[in-house]
């Protein structure tokens, strides 16, 4: 058993490299949905000031996702206008953050 104990401060950092890659990891992730969901309110914004599609893409778009994804979640219409609207509140913004 003191065996153990020699070593538990040892094994304490294993621990703590661990727990520290696994939080990196979450940010990374988190900062890539980010810039996905940007870059599709993008793509819907210009769509959407199409003549063409007008507002009836971003429902269009969502009733693709339902039929074909179905289990692919918050790309609903009520989660593709958000994702715009996202992109249209913070397009000019020149902050450095998870464009960088």
């Amino acid at each position: 058993m003191s065996n153990l104990l020699q070593y538990e401060e040892k094994f304490k950092k294993v621990i703590s490299i661990i727990e520290s890659r696994k939080a990196r990891a979450y940010h990374k992730v988190n900062e890539e949905l980010i810039l996905m969901y940007r870059d599709i309110g993008k793509y819907i914004s210009i769509q959407s000031n199409n003549l063409e599609y007008g507002d009836s893409f971003i429902q269009k778009l969502a009733d693709f996702f339902k039929e074909n994804y179905p289990n692919l979640k918050g790309f609903t219409r009520r989660g593709l206008y958000r994702m715009k609207q996202f992109y249209e509140l913070y397009k000019d913004d020149k902050k450095e953050g998870v464009t960088k």
